[in-house]
């Protein structure tokens, strides 16, 4: 059974950072792509920054250069390193892990953690 655990979010001042994790059961990160993703209030959910199976990480327009992105393969947790938050930021943030298992592919989620940023 794959599970994704996220946890680190909170109420914060803008300016400020956080680091979330998201640690997975029932599947290696590595090898698969993990996305971080995110949902504000009356918004749609939107990508923020995914790692492609090979390890390249790209990122939305709006976290470039303030989120970081990363993987520890043996504690098999992904992070997001978010820098100068700003109220923009507050949303629910989820993982997400995509892979095949005999020509299935699967997707799961997180249940997300919550960022509010204070202005």
């Amino acid at each position: 059974q794959v599970q994704l655990v996220e946890s680190g979010g909170g109420l914060v001042q803008a300016g400020s950072s956080l680091t979330l994790s998201c640690v997975a059961s029932g599947v290696t990160f590595s090898g698969n792509t993990v996305s971080w993703y995110r949902q504000a209030p009356g918004k749609q959910r939107e990508l923020v920054a995914f790692i492609s199976s090979g390890g390249s990480i790209n990122y939305s327009g709006s976290v470039k250069g303030r989120f970081t992105a990363s993987r520890d393969n043996a504690k098999n947790t992904v992070y997001l390193q978010m820098n100068s938050l700003n109220s923009e930021d507050t949303a629910v943030y989820y993982c997400n892990v995509q892979f095949w298992r005999a020509s299935v592919q699967y997707a799961y989620w997180g249940q997300g953690t919550q960022v509010t940023v204070s202005s």
